[in-house]
């Protein structure tokens, strides 16, 4: 199984913690006050509607938001792009972002290297191929496979590249992903690497948000949409069947059925295969909600069987008759307590007969077992060793895990030398190889890619892309600051390093906490140049709701206890007050998808902590987020506004319905896109129009493509980061 999925990777940094004075403070009380204007009387999902009064908004292509689309662009563009600063960031950022002495990001694909590019010549970009020797060259020779700016213009389409994924062992057979205008939703079409071209009469699915894999070279294993009544109230798949050559969709046979009312993103079939190609698993994910799971193996005869695994668990590969997997959630398995966030070996057979483990001392396999500021961060499974990377107290290590290492029947690992003070990052990995591809990187320290061997635990680079931005200017701190109920809450702060700490230094202050995800420092080209070179403060919040401690940090904010994400984040914004680094006035704070959560509620909960609010691709509306598309998937992380008792906890907070005409707001800027299929953009839409029926100064844009991700274009994304930082500039530079 080969996959080439294009996704922003977030790595971590090695720093060292410092000791900080405590400070806790209570979030504002929104029950303590008198309900907002707009805020329902009534919390069923009717009484939210009969309150809304900007629905027409949620109608994407509907005339009535069409035409407050062009209207709010109108003004926001004017004060965005007619700023002196605009054309100089936007041509800054262009450079950065189309650069051809970028590191080309590798994958293995048959016996060569694959990469994906885009640049200014090709801003839609091309797959192409080279050798392994050719690609450590500071030329490489790279041969076209496929250029999507040719296709889409003589397709007359705005095609996206979402990845590939290329049949093992030859990998000479290929599913392109093709996204119109950046939607999540693909078209997939077979493509042959040898002649460079689709395949006519290949396997061809319409567009959908499918899960598809191979499972020989003539049958895939698909779950899509597959007709009335094959898809979840999100829009995911519960039906997975094999499609031959040749057949129709109508025509394909079903293995595995879900249920409608199921939740998270749909039911996913894996299909792991050992160094030379040869199938050793068939695991099919039928997600219950955001994070519990139902995990089902399927056997040769197309039958399939339920896994006695946990709900909460990360499946990573397999090795010979074991799956590795990290449970996260605690587990009882074999007569064993397993701590969350552990990574596992389990017998595939015990698990199909779920007898708790014949034996109890050594089922499961203990990997690796997380202390109490670890995490497992990712991992790679080869053919007889695990490659991980690991979290302490955010700081990044490289790990190589080994059965009966030193003639011991135990797992033991092998620390990698990487250099300190920098992120790591796991690429793409070959098990025929025997190899995977690594990088690091730092706030200020530009990424270095190198190729590791699991045979002799060496690390070799092959690239090292040149600073972005002047880097001298500035240095890297750790700090922690304390969360209204005590909880040491851990940031970093990117600065000039003769700053004065008198308040007065401009500083954007970035925050996700949510869906377990690691928000680890990264070396970010457009910011140290938009921003850092002209003086400014760059902050990032390690918040509950994400993953840098594993599974508990994640949960402990889960649902209802949601107000702790928001809590601590106003808390490190209190602690760079109360170490004079910045001040409410020079405060800015930026977050996208669920970052708009937080940078929404944040700015309800506590307009006196900021002067600035990047609200971008956001959900907004909490009380209707599960009816819009494809918000239902998330109810495991946020909980259910159809429950009443979960409605009212989820209205404490939900920006859109707290809005208040008599509190004085920042000017924030809020910003979208109308193919967002992921985050509906009636969220941000409806926020926008609210403000402005209360009176409160803020900008709005809405672009007309690239979707959720943003990666449709990089001319397109220059001009994004330039009116985010024009924006930023005028709220804490000016």
């Amino acid at each position: 199984m080969r996959h080439l999925i294009l996704s922003a990777a977030i790595p971590a940094l090695l720093m060292g913690a410092t000791p900080v004075l405590a400070q806790a403070a209570a979030p504002t009380q929104q029950a303590e006050r008198a309900p907002a204007p707009h805020f329902p009387r009534d919390l069923t999902p009717a009484g939210v509607a009969a309150a809304d009064d900007h629905l027409a908004l949620e109608q994407v292509d509907g005339a009535e938001a069409i035409a407050f689309v062009a209207e709010e662009n109108r003004k926001s563009l004017a004060a965005l792009t007619g700023d002196p600063r605009y054309e100089t960031f936007r041509a800054e950022a262009q450079a950065i972002l189309t650069a051809t002495d970028r590191i080309p990001s590798p994958s293995f694909l048959g016996d060569g290297i694959g990469n994906f590019w885009q640049d200014a010549t090709n801003p839609k970009g091309v797959w192409r191929r080279t050798t392994l020797d050719s690609y450590r060259t500071a030329t490489p020779q790279w041969e076209t496979l496929l250029d999507i700016d040719a296709l889409s213009k003589a397709e007359g389409k705005d095609w996206v590249f979402k990845g590939a994924d290329c049949l093992a062992p030859d990998e000479a057979r290929c599913l392109i992903n093709l996204s119109d205008g950046g939607k999540d939703a693909v078209v997939v079409r077979e493509f042959d690497l040898t002649a460079k071209r689709f395949v006519d009469g290949g396997f061809n699915l319409p567009e959908g948000k499918h899960r598809s894999e191979w499972l020989d070279r003539d049958t895939l294993l698909v779950a899509t949409d597959f007709g009335p009544g094959s898809l979840t109230e999100s829009g995911y798949p519960f039906i997975v069947k094999t499609l031959k050559r040749g057949q129709t969709l109508a025509q394909a046979v079903e293995v595995y059925r879900g249920e409608q009312g199921d939740g998270g993103y749909g039911v996913s079939p894996a299909v792991y295969r050992d160094k030379d190609g040869k199938v050793t698993a068939v695991i099919i994910t039928r997600p219950l909600d955001t994070f519990r799971s139902e995990t089902w193996a399927m056997a040769h005869d197309g039958s399939t069987v339920k896994l006695a695994l946990p709900s909460r668990v990360s499946i990573y590969g397999v090795i010979g008759d074991r799956l590795v997997i990290s449970n996260d959630e605690a587990w009882r398995w074999g007569g064993r307590e397993v701590t969350a966030g552990s990574l596992l070996a389990v017998s595939l057979d015990e698990l199909k007969r779920g007898s708790g483990g014949l034996y109890p001392d050594t089922d499961p396999e203990t990997i690796f077992t997380p202390g109490p500021r670890q995490s497992l961060q990712s991992a790679a499974v080869m053919s007889d060793s695990v490659l991980a990377t690991l979290s302490d107290n955010v700081a990044g290590r490289l790990t190589q895990f080994s059965f009966g290492r030193d003639n011991r029947p135990v797992w033991s690992g092998a620390s990698i030398a990487v250099p300190d003070n920098v992120a790591v990052n796991l690429g793409d990995s070959s098990k025929s190889r025997g190899e995977a591809f690594v990088s690091f990187q730092g706030f200020l320290t530009p990424p270095t890619l190198s190729l590791a061997s699991v045979d002799t635990g060496a690390l070799t680079e092959l690239k090292s892309a040149p600073a972005k931005f002047d880097a001298s200017t500035h240095v890297v701190e750790q700090y922690e600051a304390t969360s209204t109920d005590g909880t040491k809450i851990p940031y970093f702060i990117t600065r000039p390093r003769d700053m004065k700490l008198d308040g007065s230094n401009p500083t954007i202050m970035l925050g996700y906490g949510g869906f377990q995800v690691s928000l680890n420092p990264a070396y970010k080209p457009e910011m140290g140049k938009l921003w850092l070179e002209r003086g400014g403060v760059f902050v990032q919040a390690n918040i509950r709701g994400g993953g840098e401690f594993g599974p508990d940090w994640h949960q402990a904010a889960l649902d209802g206890n949601r107000q702790k994400a928001f809590d601590d984040f106003a808390a490190v914004a209190r602690d760079l007050e109360q170490r004079g680094v910045t001040s409410p006035r020079r405060l800015g704070i930026y977050g996208r998808s669920n970052g708009g959560v937080l940078t929404s509620v944040s700015i309800t909960q506590h307009p006196e902590l900021f002067n600035a609010a990047v609200i971008e691709s956001p959900l907004v509306d909490m009380l209707r987020y599960h009816e819009l598309p494809a918000g239902a998937s998330w109810i495991g992380e946020y909980g259910d506004p159809r429950i009443p008792e979960e409605a009212e906890w989820i209205a404490r907070y939900s920006a859109y319905q707290q809005l208040r005409p008599d509190v004085a707001y920042p000017r924030v800027y809020l910003t979208t896109n109308t193919r967002d299929d992921r985050v509906h953009p009636g969220h941000a839409r409806k926020f926008a129009a609210r403000l402005g029926d209360q009176g409160h100064d803020h900008l709005y844009y809405e672009d007309t493509a690239g979707g959720h991700s943003n990666d449709a274009d990089p001319v397109a994304n220059a001009r994004r980061w330039a009116r985010h930082y024009v924006y930023l500039s005028q709220q804490l530079m000016d």
